[in-house]
């Protein structure tokens, strides 16, 4: 009952919000702590932990607390099952290499990627208000480190690309000049998913087209041919999932978009069409990164033929690359700009997830992580298409996007930097939507352990 006099609005109760929503904090840190400046160096060192990851281990150590005090969402066997076979395979994988201490670290890193911390975000989001909450964390994250990127670019103080310090990078840093275009299509595609959603407020819906319009003019910049492609597949699932003429007005919206950045202000406009060439140039005129590429994925594939079930173990593509390589393969990549002088990369993974998890995990690991993946999918898709939760459409409808934007990126990209650790929240919101309990309520997606009654999605 509200204490508020009739016609006035009640002030918010921003003590009660965080006492209701504290196990949330560690999942709002872990996506908005990669915000944080990383030292030059250190955006792709091995065995770095950064703030992000720091965050998501206090997010599995507050599921475990809540856990234990009966406060956590049940899981369905299907969930169970899931959320835990990753495991299996991935301890397979690690006592079958041949240096299982060396497949350790490897053990870990996906343990907490794609178990860990995706079970620990289905069992804490408790309602559709949680949700939406985490992936506005999403857009936050995105608009700042796009904000950064434009400067970049605008200033020549980017990463280096074609002799030019214009590539926007953001806090990532030129070797990871993957991390800004990930987290910049994050949320672009939550915007768009909050914008076609037909049950939100219009004010948020408009707010949500204006951040997905501004955050193509970074994404552009990123100059990164994946992105582009698994962000314009991702939006036009979303688009045709929320409807035909909602999807043909967005669409609209973000073609006019990219006419005024590139062809009416002329923002890189020779370098995006010639990086745009180049995509369906891959196979007759490959340049040296690609053909890098087809090289390291014939390598993994030979590396499966010779261990089919088991791989050659976690952590083990860069120790046996050199004997399955062809001569094609180059040393390395060139980093250099945005306050890092030149570096070589070398290459030591296959730069296809799907591939590397073959070539090291073998068929057990890659049924029980991407069968799990294909189930979840199918499950998302379905629940979306009944209906039965009409009252939080939106919250499928960002699930559904973030998560076939990481599956299409996974084609051509596989785990690695700071930004690795929101491929685990993804999933995690992905089995949220996917994984309701039967007869659940629109308001939330399953009961609470321990008899507490979830809050709905009103917050009453």
């Amino acid at each position: 009952m509200s204490l508020a006099a009739p016609g006035l609005r009640a002030r918010p109760d921003v003590p009660g919000m965080v006492r209701r929503h504290w196990p949330l904090l560690p999942l709002a840190a872990t996506v908005l702590f990669l915000l944080a400046p990383l030292p030059a160096g250190d955006a792709t060192a091995s065995g770095k932990v950064g703030p992000a990851d720091a965050a998501s281990l206090l997010l599995v150590l507050v599921c475990a607390v809540q856990a234990l005090r009966g406060r956590v969402r049940a899981l369905t066997p299907l969930g169970v099952l899931v959320l835990g076979a990753p495991a299996v395979g991935l301890a397979v994988a690690t006592v079958t290499a041949g240096d299982p201490y060396a497949a350790l670290p490897g053990f870990v890193r996906y343990l907490q990627v794609f178990v860990l911390v995706p079970a620990a975000v289905v069992l804490l989001v408790r309602d559709a208000r949680e949700f939406r909450i985490a992936a506005g964390c999403f857009v936050v994250l995105a608009l700042v480190q796009g904000a950064v990127g434009v400067v970049q670019y605008a200033t020549h103080t980017g990463a280096s690309y074609q002799g030019e310090d214009i590539r926007a990078v953001g806090t990532f840093g030129p070797g990871d000049v993957m991390g800004m275009a990930t987290v910049v299509a994050y949320g672009l595609v939550v915007a768009t998913a909050a914008a076609l959603a037909p049950g939100l407020p219009p004010r948020l819906r408009r707010i949500s087209a204006g951040c997905a319009l501004v955050l193509v003019l970074p994404l552009v910049l990123s100059f990164s041919r994946g992105a582009w492609i698994a962000t314009l597949g991702a939006a036009l699932l979303v688009m045709a999932l929320a409807g035909i003429r909602r999807a043909l007005t967005v669409l609209a919206a973000l073609a006019a978009a990219g006419v005024v950045l590139v062809g009416g202000l002329g923002v890189g406009s020779e370098m995006v069409a010639e990086r745009l060439t180049s995509i369906t140039q891959v196979s007759s005129a490959p340049d040296q990164s690609v053909t890098d590429r087809y090289t390291m994925w014939a390598a993994a594939e030979s590396m499966w033929r010779e261990r089919p079930a088991a791989g050659v173990g976690l952590k083990g593509f860069p120790a046996h690359r050199d004997g399955h390589a062809s001569l094609g393969l180059s040393s390395g990549s060139d980093t250099a700009g945005a306050g890092q002088a030149y570096v070589r990369q070398p290459l030591l993974s296959p730069h296809n997830m799907y591939l590397l998890i073959l070539s090291e995990q073998g068929l057990i690991g890659l049924i029980a992580l991407v069968g799990g993946w294909a189930a979840l999918l199918v499950a998302g898709l379905r629940r979306l298409a009944s209906g039965t939760a009409a009252r939080m459409r939106d919250c499928g409808l960002i699930a559904t996007g973030l998560f076939v934007w990481q599956l299409t990126d996974f084609l051509y990209a596989d785990i690695g930097g700071p930004s690795t650790v929101l491929t685990g929240v993804i999933i995690g919101l992905a089995a949220w939507w996917a994984l309701a309990s039967p007869g659940a309520s629109p308001g939330h997606a399953g009961p609470l352990r321990g008899g507490r009654a979830p809050e709905s999605s009103s917050g009453r």
